[in-house]
Parts: structure tokens; sequence; C-alpha cells
């Protein structure tokens, strides 16, 4: 079906969405056939070609077969059960309904005024996700396009809060680890903040902020007459799923009034859970907090929040003004989503995490989530019995391992394993360094991961020892 209007007629939609439902059905039930990973699939060949814009239109017919063969097929199959490298969501199928919903109706959520509807479900997702961490009072946020994006918002609010100015940025310290994720590099940098004394702070044993390293530091900088601003932690580091010390960490970020951010884009979900609330208390004393709904809830990719402890905070950061917007006061019976990020336009995140939260109840991802940490110490206890190295016990659901041949360099041994396990396909591992060393990374967060999956993997593993 060629269309040559942009404005198509209901025959020529239900066609559309037949074609495109039954690919994706295709897809679902094919997925226990599919790899996790397609190691040699990187090469351009001459298919790719169709990637090109041209003035030609094409039938959906020719459309699809090429999405799945080049763009489907190459690469990480984020979506399989056997994806455990770096920190998988998997992606809901109810959440490509709100999104669905969300497009076709093409509501504006960035303004009360344009969609009191939209801001509504958002302002109550951001109620529910605050209260999950023990907000409470008027704290507020915003759904972001990810982690990195909720990041930039918490370190501009904390800029802004803390009332920084170019010429003190010299003297200002901010303090991390090494496992501390990247994009707050980023955050820092796109702040104006990269003139600011990096301190990082010592780990524990077990990859965790020692309280009392941080309190010396600060009391160190203190006495040369510097200005600490910002302590930043986890809720469940990338590398290894470490959560530091909350409640230490914040004690000390209340004595010497610093702004205290907690990383919990992987781990916060795990509130949901008796043992995550445990290994995460303090986290409500937290100044700012990030999730991603697209991991802990298992939402398609492109799925943030940041929360801000006072709203009053995120509201003073990203205020403006504008002529063309003054329509807009006229309804505002709720603080609106473009007052509180950088972003004015914005897709209506809101409905792919409102629409699954609402079809499924709370219940069925805490018993996932259970799940994985389950999953996770399995892995760690069996890895263990077969003579490899581990890190710490897993608190969340992610374990680093490595094995220490008697008659080979660990690190190329341990690299050769995970290129083995890419090269089978069937699952998918990741690797990290830590303190020089090569370890292999398990990180089980797929909603579609099971025992079965966790086996599969320890085989493999045998199989090339």
């Amino acid at each position: 079906m060629n269309l040559t209007s942009l404005e198509t007629n209901a025959d020529q939609r239900l066609s559309l969405q037949k074609s495109v439902i039954e690919y994706a059905e295709s897809f679902l039930n094919g997925l226990e056939n599919r790899k996790a990973y397609e190691y040699d699939s990187y090469g351009k060949v001459a298919q790719d070609s169709f990637f090109d814009i041209d003035e030609q239109n094409h039938p959906i017919e020719d459309i699809l077969p090429f999405i799945g063969e080049r763009v489907d097929k190459p690469g990480l199959n984020p979506a399989s059960g056997g994806h455990l490298g770096y920190i998988p969501g998997g992606g809901i199928y109810e959440s490509a309904l709100g999104d669905y919903l969300a497009a076709v109706s093409n509501r504006y959520a960035g303004v009360f005024y344009a969609s009191p509807g939209a801001v509504r479900m958002e302002n109550a997702l951001i109620d529910w996700a605050g209260k999950l961490i023990g907000y409470t009072g008027r704290f507020g946020g915003n759904l972001t396009s990810g982690g990195s994006i909720a990041n930039l918002i918490a370190i501009s609010t904390a800029r802004e809060a803390k009332k920084l100015k170019g010429k003190d940025l010299e003297s200002t310290v901010i303090y991390t680890t090494q496992q501390t994720h990247h994009s707050l590099q980023k955050a820092i940098k796109l702040c104006g903040l990269g003139e600011c004394i990096l301190r990082i702070i010592d780990l524990d044993e077990d990859y965790r902020i020692i309280p009392e390293k941080l309190n010396a530091q600060v009391l160190e900088d203190k006495e040369q007459g510097l200005q600490p601003f910002l302590v930043i932690a986890n809720a469940g580091s990338t590398d290894v799923g470490a959560v530091d010390p909350l409640n230490a960490i914040a004690s000390i970020a209340e004595e010497h009034q610093l702004w205290f951010h907690v990383d919990a884009a992987y781990g916060g979900f795990f509130q949901l859970t008796a043992q995550g609330k445990e290994v995460m208390s303090g986290i409500e004393k937290a100044d700012s907090v990030i999730l991603d709904p697209h991991k802990g809830l298992f939402l398609p990719y492109g799925s943030g929040i940041v929360l801000i402890k006072n709203i009053e905070h995120l509201a003073a950061a990203n205020s403006y003004e504008a002529n063309y917007m003054q329509d807009t006061k006229m309804h505002q019976d709720e603080m609106s989503p473009a007052e509180l990020s950088p972003e004015l336009s914005k897709h209506f995140r809101g409905m792919r995490m409102w629409l699954p939260l609402k079809l499924h109840g709370i219940a069925p991802f805490k018993a996932c989530l259970e799940e994985k940490m389950e999953l996770a110490q399995y892995f760690y206890t069996k890895i263990k019995a077969m003579g490899f190295e581990v890190g710490p016990a897993p608190v969340l659901s992610t374990v680093i391992f490595r094995y220490l041949p008697k008659d080979k360099e660990a690190n190329e041994f341990n690299a050769a394993i995970v290129k083995a396990i890419h090269q089978d396909g069937r699952i998918f591992i990741s690797s990290t360094t830590l303190n020089g060393q090569f370890y292999m990374r398990v990180a089980v967060l797929s909603f579609r991961t099971h025992k079965k999956e966790i086996d599969l993997l320890l085989g493999i593993i045998q199989g090339q020892l």
C-alpha cells in the first residue's frame, strides 16, 4: 500500500496497523529462538542503502522486512531474557501501547494549559515515585529521557540552590567516587562546574563510600578555606550494584551543608522490595534522587525520573518567561513539567509508565524485582562454587566475577571467556575493569530473565574452563 497523502483514511490505517502488529507479534513470539547478541552483525551491506531518504515512497511490505533484518537483528537484543549485560530492562509490551496512545493523540504534556490531563498524569507518577523513596512535603520532579538528563537537572538544581557564582568555582568542592556514573561527570561539565575541585573518596572492599574518609576530606577542605558543595552517592552503582551507606552520608551532608545527591537510576525501584528498602535506608534524606523506570520498572528505553526534595529549588533552576507563552498562565492548577525541567517541547512520557502500572498494579513489578535479586544470589553461589573469584555478594542484582588460571594471564583469560559468550550469542554479559583487573559482569534485570537463562550461562561458562 503506497501512501500519497499524510492524512490516511480508516482502511489505510487498519491495513498499516495489521502489518505492524503482525510484525511485532512475530518478533515477540520468536524471542525464544533469537540470540541475545549477534556477534558478527556489524558490517555494512548493500541492503543498507535502504536507510537513505529520497523522493521515493515504499510500501510497508518492503519496510518491515528490512527493519527486521537490518535494525532488529544486528547487535544486542535488549528484549531478550538472555540480556544480562549493562543494566537491562526489557521493555514491557503495555508501555508500547501507552506510547502508541500518546503519539496518536499527540497531547502536549509540557504545560497544564495545553493538556491538564497529561500533566496531572505525569505529576501523579512523580508523586508516587517520590513517596516510594520516602519523600514528604513539597517535593517535585520530572519525567526525563533517562538517568543522564535526570542527573543533569539535579546538578543544575543543586548549583542554583547553593547560589554558586563563577567566581566561586575554583574553591568549590564536589565529592564523588570511582563508582560515580560518567553521566554525572558530563552533568558537572554541562552545568559549568568543570572548574570545581573534584574529590574522589576512597571505597571499602564492597565498593561503597567510606563515610569517615568523606568526613575527613570535608573537614580538611574547610580548614583550607574551600567551600564543600556537593556529595554524590550511589544506590546501585553500574559496575557492581553497590549501595553507599546513605544514612551516614546524609548526616555528613547535613552537618556540613552539602547538597546530597543519590544516583538510584539502577537501584531506585528496588525500594518496592523489603530488601531494597532496607539497603537503601536514608535515601529519603537526599536533596535529589534519580531513578530509571526503563531499568527497575522494565519500561522501554527513554524513561527516567529526577526527584528534588524541595520543589522550590527545582522551579527556581528552571524558571522562564516568554511573551508567546502568556496564555498558559490562565489555567495553572498544577505545576507544569516545562516549569520544572529544561524541556519545553517534550514527548508525553507519562503514558508509557502510567498505563502498565494501572493495568498490572504494583504487585507484579515487586515480584519481578524480588525474582531478579534471587537469581543474582543463585548465580553468585553457583559461580563461586565453580572456583571463580567473586566480588561483593549482590545486594541488588549484579555480580562481578573472574577466573584465576594457574598457567595463563588472568585478564586475557577472562576476556577470552567474554568473547566466547558473545560469539555464542544466546546470552549476553558485559565486563568491567576494577583496580586494573578484568572482571566479567552479570546484571539480572530483564523481566524475561529466569532461572533457565542463568543455568544456560553457567553451562556456557563451564564449557570454557
